[in-house]
């Protein structure tokens, strides 16, 4: 499938818009290339390449909107499509809720697309699987991964003047390498934009070694701990603490920044003196669209929490207007600031701990306090007078990551973390935290 380009989508959404009849008219245009190789117990399962287009027209008489979505691109599908959402937006009750259209404004551009990613082909991702499974067979390991890469483009325009086009590409591989017996298990992810920064033979190598030294795993008791969390391990905890920084969430009393009394906690300091996060469109490990695609606000560089303090919130439209602030693109990315020290500095810092890979199985207990629960998986080692001693079995855990970020004693070097499941891409680091909290003990490795 050829990625349309900027005057082609233009083209497609001037028609929809001299189309409608409506009072006002939104398109987002989308399309895709998505490739894949799956492979398991050390030989591949499933290749395959995904190709797909889609229009999505919104139309609103008043307050009263329908939507509707096609494939086609010609004429008649176009009318078709348009007649469909106006024909919904008719029949539909008025949304109490309902924002106009954003006006025309500018996009600046940001660098979310990359040639050489854009041009990888079947030996490529035939060389990626062959390189794991041959590495794995040689340790007498037993692999299974998952590579697939992307290119795509985004295209959004209103009837007041808002068009905004760009390309996108980026890469992920997970891959989980196991002993022959089961008792040793290891794992590694790694994302780019950019397949240049993707190192196949680097990123096998650490679910190899992982799963060599997890063997044989000792039990230790559940209590707190200190723990270096590698960026893996941190990432949904952190992804879904970060969804709680909705401004009408916390207005509402409905989110750990919920003031008692009412109102927020924008201002406050809620975390450690060195934790800084933020958001960034045009940052080059994780580049993410200038636009927020469900409101067409620009996204903008801004700071989420500095030195420890809350420092925005997110409002939709809807909020931004009723609390009378100006409402900015939702982040699309999360950054966390780090140091120069890699995951091997923080356990030669360490006199007692545990080096956790990765928690899996998230669920939250109270979003009053974001409170989790998880377990850690894939290789959890216990760390004495700075080395990793032994393999110890895995752990239950109940913490919340606002607790997480109060008791971090070190911070190493960020490291990109794709965007999956609906959540931030994000460049985080491995972090040495006190008295992280484990419940219980788990048998799975």
């Amino acid at each position: 499938m050829k990625l349309l380009n900027s005057e082609e989508t233009k083209r497609i959404c001037d028609r929809v818009m001299a189309l409608s009849k409506a009072d006002e008219c939104s398109v987002t245009l989308s399309g895709s290339r998505t490739g894949n190789i799956r492979y398991a117990r050390n030989n591949v399962s499933t290749a395959g390449l995904v190709e797909d287009t889609e229009l999505v027209v919104q139309v609103s008489f008043g307050k009263k909107e329908g939507t509707a979505t096609i494939n086609e691109f010609d004429d008649k599908s176009l009318e078709k499509v348009v007649r469909r959402a106006e024909d919904l937006a008719r029949l539909a009750p008025e949304n109490p809720e309902f924002m106009p259209a954003v006006s025309k404004h500018a996009f600046k551009e940001s660098g979310t697309f990359s040639a050489k990613t854009a041009a990888i082909d079947p030996e490529f991702r035939a060389q990626t699987a062959a390189y794991s499974i041959e590495e794995s067979r040689k340790n007498k390991l037993i692999a299974a991964g998952f590579f697939t890469d992307n290119a795509s483009f985004e295209t959004i325009a209103n009837s007041k003047g808002v068009f905004g086009h760009q390309e996108q590409t980026g890469l992920d591989f997970t891959c989980t390498v196991r002993t022959e017996d089961g008792r040793g298990s290891g794992w590694v992810n790694r994302s780019a934009n950019d397949v240049s920064r993707f190192d196949v033979r680097e990123a096998s190598s650490v679910a190899i070694e992982k799963a060599l030294r997890s063997v044989d795993a000792k039990a230790l008791e559940p209590g707190r701990y200190t723990v270096i969390l590698e960026p893996a391990a941190t990432s949904e905890l952190l992804s879904v603490m970060m969804g709680g920084f909705d401004a009408r969430r916390a207005d509402e009393g409905r989110s750990f920044l919920s003031k008692k009394g009412g109102g927020n906690r924008l201002g406050e300091k809620l975390f450690d003196q060195q934790v800084n996060i933020w958001a960034d469109p045009w940052n080059p490990d994780v580049p993410v669209l200038p636009w927020d695609s469900q409101t067409m606000l620009p996204r903008e560089r801004m700071a989420l929490i500095k030195d420890g303090k809350v420092a925005s919130l997110d409002y939709s439209t809807f909020w931004a207007k009723k609390q009378g602030v100006r409402a900015v693109g939702a982040p699309g990315n999360i950054i966390m600031a780090g140091t120069d020290k890699s995951t091997a500095d923080l356990i030669a810092s360490t006199k007692k701990g545990i080096l956790v890979t990765r928690t899996w199985y998230i669920r939250m207990v109270d979003p009053q306090s974001v409170l989790l629960t998880g377990l850690t998986r894939d290789g959890t080692f216990y760390i004495e007078n700075g080395k990793i001693k032994y393999p110890i079995k895995n752990f239950r855990f109940n913490e919340s990551p606002v607790t997480m970020l109060n008791n971090i004693e070190e911070i190493g070097k960020p490291q990109i973390i794709g965007r999956d499941e609906g959540r931030f891409a994000m460049a985080i680091p491995p972090m040495k935290v006190r008295d992280f909290n484990f419940t219980s003990l788990s048998d799975a490795v």
